[in-house]
């Protein structure tokens, strides 16, 4: 099967979404497609909102969305939770916290089960927190080095959401001599994402996505292809 992963800037569910999800779910091939939502990171915010949110937005894309009770470590381990997400054709984390998010996926039998079913054809959305975790590493002030290991999922990259506040010059002179050397490094804005498959990457969305690589940066916007990446990461 196709293994395709979704990195979002943030501000899911909202409008401005509509088009890059009506496109990720006519992927699917399926009529009424699977989608399970899932909060974790949101766990000290509102879980059930953000799940209901998701429910909410994908439903009104004719999709039949559901939420998945994912929010301490005991959940995702749980296998009558994990079993839910048997048949789901996306699996969309929301944003959050980042660092709560991979305390609890970080060798659960939740990622497991995740990493199957992309495997098995479901594409794997992550927006903003959800989106940062995918990478090889994630911003984590709070550990007192400017970055600490992510779930690498997609290795090779680093994963910079809410791009839209961000100047790319300043990103750049940030990025410089930094523990990110050698990474591609993608800004992504609120409402936009990059979709990732074997042969290829694709921005979507209403905003950009900017990509830093050697000191040098270049904006992608909707339907244009990202050069020289893949869901297995830089493909140079």
């Amino acid at each position: 099967m196709v293994r395709r992963i979704l990195l979002v800037g943030g501000d899911e569910f909202r409008a401005s979404c509509a088009g890059m999800d009506r496109h990720v779910l006519g992927l699917t091939g399926e009529a009424s497609p699977r989608v399970a939502i899932v909060p974790t990171a949101a766990a000290f915010e509102n879980p059930g909102l953000a799940a209901s949110n998701g429910v909410r937005h994908f439903t009104g894309l004719g999709a039949s969305a559901f939420g998945l009770d994912v929010v301490r470590r005991e959940d995702a381990e749980n296998p009558r939770i994990v079993a839910q997400l048997d048949g789901a054709n996306v699996i969309y984390f929301t944003g959050g916290s980042p660092e709560h998010l991979h305390s609890v996926l970080a060798g659960s039998p939740l990622l497991e089960a995740v990493n199957e079913a992309c495997e098995e054809g479901a594409i794997w959305a992550g927006s903003s927190a959800g989106a940062m975790v995918l990478g090889s590493v994630m911003r984590r002030p709070s550990s007192g080095s400017p970055v600490s290991p992510a779930l690498d999922m997609v290795p090779g990259v680093m994963v910079l959401p809410h791009h839209e506040r961000s100047d790319p010059h300043a990103v750049i002179e940030q990025l410089a001599g930094s523990a990110t050397f050698g990474l591609t490094v993608l800004g992504i804005d609120g409402g936009s994402g990059v979709l990732l498959e074997p042969d290829g990457a694709t921005a979507l969305g209403a905003g950009n996505v900017t990509v830093y690589r050697s000191g040098e940066w270049r904006r992608y916007a909707d339907r244009e292809k990202v050069p020289d990446l893949t869901v297995n990461g830089p493909a140079s």
